[in-house]
């Protein structure tokens, strides 16, 4: 079994890398998914958000008002690592617990992490490679304000806000520039699964 870490900052397009991987048969386990799950209304990751950033951050159906928390903590550096804290370690536990779970049932294949902060604990320290999905600023900014309505300027401070993209990179193992479409993504995409096939037939043979 080989577990790949896929990376890289919002707007970089390491969801789109995920979903090809997904469709090549990787089980891919989806970092902000588990996150979603844990600050559901009652979880205690929820119950200690509300408590740090107060009830004015709720919908009301009680569910957070992501918009509203990602605004508050994109303006503050010390709030927005608190926040990271807080939901860092249950989302770590979850996916190794995840990965026991598929290991458990014999499979063989690829698992693929989707992780937008590499942290070392759960991530760097799991994964047999690092993969770096990467793109310019620009084209960045513009897909984040088409997927999110965000205005410029908060696209901007968002990504800004981020680990710098060189970072992402001194960690990576594969850099995967996504500038171009989709099609193109597909191929880039592609070419580093067969490359770690034909690595692992090599090995054993």
């Amino acid at each position: 079994m080989k577990i790949i870490g896929v990376t890289g900052g919002i707007g970089a397009g390491k969801s789109s890398v995920s979903e090809i991987l997904r469709e090549l048969g990787a089980k891919v386990i989806d970092a902000d998914q588990i996150s979603k799950q844990e600050t559901e209304p009652g979880k205690p990751a929820w119950k200690e958000i509300v408590d740090t950033f107060g009830k004015e951050i709720l919908l009301p159906d009680k569910t957070i008002n992501r918009k509203e928390l990602a605004k508050i903590v994109f303006r503050s550096e010390s709030k927005r690592l608190f926040l990271e804290r807080i939901i860092h370690d249950r989302v770590t536990l979850e996916m190794r617990k995840m990965i026991k779970d598929i290991e458990a049932t014999g499979f063989n294949g690829v698992i693929s992490l989707d992780v937008p902060i590499p942290v070392h604990s759960g991530f760097l320290d799991v994964v047999d490679s690092v993969w770096v999905v990467t793109c310019r600023e620009e084209e960045r900014i513009r897909r984040v304000m088409d997927r999110s309505g965000m205005e410029y300027s908060d696209a901007k401070n968002r990504i800004r806000a981020q680990m710098p993209q060189n970072e992402y990179i001194r960690l990576a193992d594969e850099v995967i520039e996504n500038e171009g479409n989709l099609e193109e993504l597909k191929q880039k995409v592609h070419k580093l699964w067969h490359e770690l096939h034909d690595h692992d037939h090599d090995r054993n043979s």
